[in-house]
C-alpha cells in the first residue's frame, strides 16, 4: 500500500495513494491515528487504512506523508559516508571507519515534526553555514515495538561545515528549521520485498541547470535496519510514529554546496520523488 497525507476539507487527512495517481482519503484521522489505532485492535496498518477509506477516488498532492513523534539518524552506514566524513575531519586513525565496522552504529537524534517538511515545502541553510549539503536516505518508519510500519524517502539536510569544525557541533549541524525532508507517501513491506535492493538518486538544480547528481544502492548499506533498530530501542522505547534514517551514500561535495533557490529531488522508484525548494534560514 502507498498511503501518505492530503490536504482535504481544510484538514490534514490520511489517503490510499492508488497506481493511478488519485487517492482516496481516509475522513477524520491522520496516518499518525492509523498507526495509533491499528495499535489498539492490533491489526495491520493496510488493513486499517483499507476499512476507512472513502470507496470514491480524488485528485490531491502528497503532503508529507506523517507527522513524526520523533526523528532518529543513523550515520556511517555506507563506506562513503565514512570515508567522506574522515577526509573531512583529517582523522588519520579513521575514526568515522570505525564507526562503519564496528558493531554499534552511530545514532542521533535529528528532532520532532516540527523540523520537517513534506514535498514542494522548503528546505533550509542555516544562514551560518557555508557547506549545507541534502543527505538522500531511505527512512524507516516504525512502531511501538520498533517494528517497520513502511518506507519512505528523507533528506538529512546537514550543515557539513560545522560538524568539520568540531565533530561536538554535530546537534548545529542537523538539527535547524527545516532540516529534514520526508515524502512523498509510506510504501508499506508488502509492497517492497526487497528493501536491500533500491536505487537512491539525487539531483540539484540551479537556475534551470543541473549542479550535481549522484545516485547509490541501498544494497551498499553495512548494516540491516533491524540492527540499527535494536541499537535506537536500547534503553530508549520511541514513541510509535517515529521515523528512523539509514544513512545516505550519496555524498554532495562542497562545490555542490547548497543556496537559496536550487531544488533537491531525490528519487526511489518504488516510492516516488521528493523534491524540495531552498531557502536560507536565521
Amino acid at each position: 500500500m502507498r498511503l501518505g497525507q492530503i490536504r482535504w476539507n481544510n484538514n490534514v487527512t490520511a489517503a490510499i495513494f492508488e497506481k493511478d495517481g488519485m487517492v482516496r482519503p481516509i475522513p477524520d484521522y491522520t496516518v499518525y491515528d492509523l498507526i495509533r489505532l491499528a495499535e489498539m485492535e492490533n491489526a495491520s496498518l493496510t488493513k486499517v487504512a483499507m476499512r476507512l477509506a472513502i470507496a470514491h477516488k480524488e485528485a490531491a498532492l502528497p503532503i508529507i506523508p506523517l507527522h513524526p513523534r520523533e526523528v532518529w539518524a543513523c550515520g556511517c552506514t555506507y563506506q562513503t559516508s565514512a570515508d567522506f566524513r574522515d577526509a573531512e575531519h583529517g582523522t588519520r586513525e579513521g575514526f568515522y571507519a570505525h564507526v562503519y565496522r564496528d558493531p554499534r552504529p552511530e545514532i542521533f537524534f535529528k528532532g520532532t515534526a516540527r523540523f520537517c517538511v513534506g514535498p514542494r515545502k522548503e528546505i533550509g541553510v542555516r544562514s551560518d553555514s557555508k557547506f549545507t549539503a541534502p543527505e538522500p536516505e531511505l527512512a524507516l518508519i516504525l512502531g511501538a515495538k520498533g517494528e517497520i510500519l513502511g518506507y519512505t524517502i528523507a533528506d538529512d539536510v546537514s550543515a557539513w561545515d560545522l560538524e568539520r569544525e568540531n565533530p561536538l557541533y554535530l546537534p548545529q549541524s542537523k538539527m535547524y528549521t527545516g532540516c529534514c525532508s520526508l515524502g512523498p507517501v509510506i510504501v508499506t513491506p508488502d509492497e517492497i520485498t526487497d528493501p536491500y535492493n533500491l536505487q537512491i538518486s539525487c539531483t540539484i538544480q540551479r537556475g534551470g541547470q543541473t549542479l550535481f547528481s549522484g545516485t547509490t544502492s541501498t544494497a551498499k548499506l553495512n548494516r540491516k535496519f533491524e540492527a540499527l533498530i535494536e541499537y535506537l530501542l536500547r534503553a530508549n522505547p520511541v514513541p510509535a510514529g517515529s521515523v528512523l534514517l539509514t544513512g545516505t551514500g550519496i555524498i554532495v561535495t562542497e562545490e555542490s554546496a547548497l543556496a537559496a533557490g536550487d531544488t533537491v529531488t531525490i528519487s526511489v522508484p518504488e516510492i516516488g520523488e521528493l523534491s524540495n525548494p531552498v531557502v536560507i534560514v536565521e
